[in-house]
């Protein structure tokens, strides 16, 4: 079966590719298996120069590797950083491995006769699905530590976003002792739900609706699953924070990506001595971000690059609206342009938690805005939510916002900006809620979620040990 693939600044599909079949994925995982045990028995330092060879076959196929990120996603700013952030982890997670997954050696143990050696043992083949939004750097934050691991890794990108795949493979069969174990594979749900039958371990990341399906399906099978799912990020404006910088860094934290990001500021809780001077500052700013139209070059603001995400945008600017809500600036609904979804950035006041756009993961460039009198209350706020990966804190001096948040339910807190973790991925953090489960993905310690640990616990000398009963 033909899979078509819209492009999202014409509507058009203007791709297309074959949907493997079910013996199709059991014929690729076959394959990663088979070559897994010579890849996982090379020293850690002949994983990371293979790796590194990859990483300059990459660089050689920038130009092509960004075309095609660019027509997945219709954007160009944002694409570009990725491509420089996805590419440049590579090196980061070798310094991790060398760090890492040195050899154990023995050591003594609480019973004198008895020794320990710790071993780290890969799990065979790992699963990665991995979204439209951000295809290439999500593809690749787990890939990546897992093949160090010594894992074979197959990768299901999104239906939505599989351009970028083609070079990718291209990449990778240029490095003769990466081809045996890595793999992307173009699919659709059904691939991906071959993909994680076929798994000893799945990463994951897309909605908290597809992960639970992943989780159960993982759980049939007693296997470990990785999942960073949705998000509806609460920034906090605390008395006495400067109402430009926080309004300059919530518009960052809201619209990069045109708010397409798990971590993207969905909601903002502004003290009410500061409310309308803030409102007023971050819709003047808002105003000023243009449309990446009619040239992707144009403005910072691209498309939506999922047509259905554009109808849950509007479905929840119509409900917020209905029951109240006033839009100081930007769409009342997504515009069709050309064929594309745009939604400008959009400031609404007048919003409470009866409201879908306060509660629901809207993944668009909308901040509705909500005044708070007390500490209490924003916290209370601010922890109303079925989801917990990231938030922001603005405050009078960096200790006011720290200690604010501590109280927030929340895996990763910038202070004094906003949106922190999609730049600086050195930081370890868990998804709190329905926003993900499992260990961190970033951060020195992540790459040690492919590996299970084996003890060797040695008997050193001859004499009888006193619990034998001869």
């Amino acid at each position: 079966m033909i899979q078509p693939v819209r492009n999202p600044r014409t509507g058009i599909n203007d791709y297309h590719f074959r949907l493997p079949s079910t013996s199709d994925v059991e014929a690729l995982s076959t394959t990663l298996r088979i070559h897994q045990p010579a890849w996982a028995a090379l020293p850690v330092a002949d994983r990371v120069a293979a790796l590194r060879v990859w990483r300059e076959r990459l660089l050689e196929r920038k130009p092509s590797l960004l075309a095609a990120i660019c027509q997945d996603t219709g954007r160009q700013w944002e694409s570009e950083l990725e491509a420089d952030l996805a590419i440049s982890s590579i090196e980061r997670w070798c310094r991790y491995a060398m760090e890492k997954l040195q050899p154990a050696s023995q050591k003594a143990s609480s019973i004198p006769f008895l020794t320990l050696e710790q071993q780290l043992v890969p799990y065979p083949l790992v699963t990665v699905i991995s979204p439209w939004n951000f295809p290439l750097l999500l593809a690749l934050i787990d890939a990546i530590p897992a093949l160090l691991a010594g894992c074979a890794v197959m990768v299901k990108p999104s239906e939505v976003t599989p351009r970028f795949t083609e070079v990718m493979q291209l990449a990778i069969e240029a490095v003769p002792t990466l081809a045996g174990v890595f793999s992307f594979l173009q699919g659709d749900g059904q691939t991906g739900a071959d993909c994680v039958r076929q798994a000893d371990l799945v990463c994951f990341t897309g909605s908290t609706a597809t992960g639970r399906k992943i989780y159960a399906s993982a759980a049939e099978r007693m296997i470990p699953v990785f999942l960073e799912m949705g998000g509806k990020d609460p920034a906090i404006v605390l008395p006495g924070a400067d109402p430009e910088k926080a309004a300059a860094a919530i518009l960052w934290g809201a619209t990069a990506n045109a708010g397409q990001s798990c971590l993207s500021i969905e909601r903002v809780y502004v003290h009410e001595s500061l409310f309308d001077p803030f409102t007023q500052l971050l819709a003047e700013k808002a105003s000023r971000l243009s449309l990446a139209y009619p040239d992707m070059s144009d403005g910072p603001i691209g498309p939506i690059i999922f047509e259905r995400q554009a109808s849950i945008i509007d479905q929840h600017l119509a409900d917020a609206v209905q029951r109240g809500a006033r839009i100081l600036t930007g769409s009342k609904a997504c515009e069709n342009l050309n064929g594309g979804w745009y939604c400008r950035p959009t400031v609404l006041v007048n919003v409470d938690h009866t409201m879908r756009i306060m509660t629901e993961e809207t993944f668009g460039p909308i901040m509705p805005v909500m005044p708070f009198r007390s500490d209490a209350e924003a916290i209370s706020l601010a922890n109303d939510s079925i989801y917990g990966l990231s938030a922001a804190v603005f405050g009078a001096s960096t200790d006011q916002a720290k200690a604010f948040a501590t109280y927030l339910q929340a895996g990763a807190v910038s202070i004094q900006d906003a949106a922190l973790s999609a730049v600086m991925h050195e930081g370890e953090k868990n998804a709190f809620r329905l926003s993900g489960i499992g260990g961190t993905r970033m951060g020195p310690s992540a790459i040690q979620r492919f590996m299970r640990q084996r003890v060797l616990i040695s008997k050193m000398d001859t004499t009888p040990s006193p619990w034998w009963k001869v």
